[in-house]
């Protein structure tokens, strides 16, 4: 009989608990960011795949668009059989 009891002691205490409600979203504090600040795409490494082909320089914002130019042109067919 005892164990019973603390048995459902036991449970209704873990449904109790359960049933709590906790704010599960980041609370917003004005004027300050609380995330990853982030950075340029071209301030990257290039990945090594890159590295073989057409390669970019770390920082370089002219190079980086040219590579990525040059990877969508390849990427559509028709550009790349009627240029």
């Amino acid at each position: 009989m005892r164990r019973l009891a603390l048995g459902t002691a036991i449970g209704a205490a873990l449904f109790l608990a359960g049933c709590g409600e906790s704010e599960q979203v980041v609370v917003y504090k004005q004027g300050k960011y609380q995330g990853k600040p982030d950075t340029h795409a071209w301030d990257s490494a290039p990945l090594a795949a890159e590295q073989r082909g057409g390669n970019w320089t770390k920082g370089d914002r002219a190079s980086w668009e040219t590579q990525i130019k040059n990877r969508q042109l390849a990427q559509h067919e028709h550009k790349r059989i009627y240029q």
